[in-house]
């Protein structure tokens, strides 16, 4: 019988594939770089087709690594980034894909922001709009590309692409669409007035249909078999957007529950039975109507590591991280330290915002650089959490998951800068995992996603606030985030002096 349970995850740069036996011990995985090109300051996009031909590569190299055949797949789950837009022809053949660092829309989300638009969206799917989100983006590619946008015959998200290559059916999950600004909330579907309201009215016929994540969205087509090494017929479930599942992988599946996935993107989540009405308050549905997450996040995460060991220390693989961690854990912090704005990529407030390094001194040393810039990371995370805290979420631990929860330094950072214990999953590969656990239900093989996370979900390690430095922490973040306010305006100043 098929045991195995293969879980595929997209992020921005990385497509990983990862196999799984029932207790969630990884026999097989592999992962492939993709290309991403940015044609005009702020676009930044990737070829579908390229996408889909990476996934058929670590697909049939999973299968090498662990000795397996198509055979002993029982099923497959994706995963992959939230937002961003992704476009099939007509014919349904790859057209468009903008990733969720994109910030084109930049300026058409301020103008709804200004003529109140933003306000009419939010009682209709528990979003504001914003440059990368899905919904955003398509008004933008009507707008400003109608030549693509009238040749579009699909939009939908990244994993949505992978679950199309392997089944060849259109479709979505719950997770992802509403966490696109796409679906009315608490109703859980798309809806007309919602649409209405992005300029969009026209577009409900791109929208594939909606599929629960456990729920099977298809099988195996006899061209991905070929492509990938997988049996035809296979089952393959609809899945998840990345910070579900990633929030499912780590263990975080009951209400009051904190996940935050330390990645290209910084994702704060709490699990909630009801959505939890607040304009300050990003939300998405999940795996069942009654589980709901409240979000903060923004891409200030740990793209910002990854940028600096490229760019700055011209090193790449996963050793050059390793030593960065090394080097972390040998600074004590002081009141002189440098402090790091990790905006990269623009802040969660204000995307016109971008890095910095603030207080440097010719005594500072590549160590004390990169201390602050894992700080500067917790730190936007603790920003993004005080706002769900204002809002009335609480929470008592945290599961901690993403590239970033692979440094020891980093997590004891994460415990002593939010105040609560940390733990770190024994899988590192959360999103592929929760997507696995999401294939196993759609198999038969759980019963549900709880007894799913019960089975093959296990801790690695645990970190608790260790806090000797609180009150320099404490003074320090308060400095961070006067500064990152003060300077988001003066960045708006700039641009609209410059333009």
């Amino acid at each position: 019988m098929s045991e195995l349970l293969l879980g595929l995850d997209a992020g921005n740069t990385v497509v990983k594939a990862v196999l799984f036996d029932q207790s969630g011990k990884v026999v097989g995985k592999a992962a492939r770089d993709g290309r991403s090109s940015k044609p005009e300051p702020g676009h930044v996009e990737r070829e579908i087709g390229e996408l889909w031909d990476n996934a058929g590569e670590v697909i049939a190299g999973c299968l090498r690594d662990a000795g397996a055949t198509g055979r002993d797949i029982a099923a497959v789950g994706t995963a992959g980034h939230g937002n961003g837009l992704y476009l099939l022809d007509k014919q349904r053949g790859p057209l468009l894909g903008i990733q969720s660092l994109d910030t084109r829309a930049a300026g058409l989300a301020a103008e709804w922001r200004a003529d109140g638009t933003a306000a009419t969206l939010y009682p209709l799917c528990l979003q504001k709009p914003w440059p990368s989100q899905t919904a955003t983006l398509l008004a933008w590619v009507k707008r400003n590309r109608p030549e693509i946008y009238a040749r579009a015959g699909t939009a939908f998200l990244c994993k949505d692409a992978l679950t199309y290559m392997l089944t060849g059916e259109r479709v979505s999950d719950y997770s992802d669409m509403s966490g696109c600004g796409l679906m009315r909330l608490p109703e859980r579907d798309y809806d007309t007035e919602l649409l209405t309201a992005y300029g969009l009215a026209d577009a409900r016929a791109l929208l594939p249909p909606l599929v629960q994540s456990d729920a099977i969205a298809g099988s195996v087509t006899e061209n991905a078999a070929r492509r990938t090494g997988l049996a035809a017929g296979t089952p393959v479930a609809a899945g998840f957007f990345d910070i579900v599942a990633s929030s499912v992988g780590a263990g975080a599946a009951e209400p009051g529950q904190a996940a935050i996935v330390v990645g290209t993107w910084g994702i704060n989540q709490i699990i909630l039975d009801r959505p939890l009405v607040d304009e300050r308050i990003f939300h998405a549905c999940t795996w069942r109507p009654d589980r709901y997450v409240a979000v903060e996040s923004s891409a200030t995460s740990a793209v910002n590591l990854e940028w600096f060991v490229h760019e700055i220390l011209g090193e790449h693989g996963p050793d050059a991280f390793a030593r960065c961690s090394e080097l972390v854990a040998s600074v004590r912090p002081s009141a002189d330290s440098p402090l790091f704005h990790p905006f990269l990529y623009g802040s969660g407030t204000e995307p016109k915002a971008r890095a910095a390094f603030l207080g440097l001194a010719g005594w500072h040393d590549r160590a004390q650089m990169l201390h602050a810039l894992f700080e500067g990371v917790v730190f936007e995370h603790r920003r993004h959490i005080d706002r769900l805290r204002a809002a009335g979420v609480s929470f008592d631990r945290a599961v901690l998951s993403g590239g970033g929860s692979r440094s020891v330094a980093w997590c004891q950072m994460f415990a002593d800068g939010l105040g609560v214990p940390v733990t770190v999953a024994e899988c590192e590969e959360t999103g592929a995992l929760g997507a696995a656990i999401a294939a196993g239900v759609a198999a038969g093989l759980f019963g549900d996603i709880e007894a799913g996370v019960a089975e093959m979900v296990k801790p690695r390690r645990s970190f608790v606030p260790n806090r000797p430095d609180g009150r320099l922490r404490d003074a320090r973040y308060r400095l961070y985030d006067e500064l990152a306010t003060t300077l988001a305006a003066q960045w708006q100043r700039y641009r609209s002096e410059v333009a």
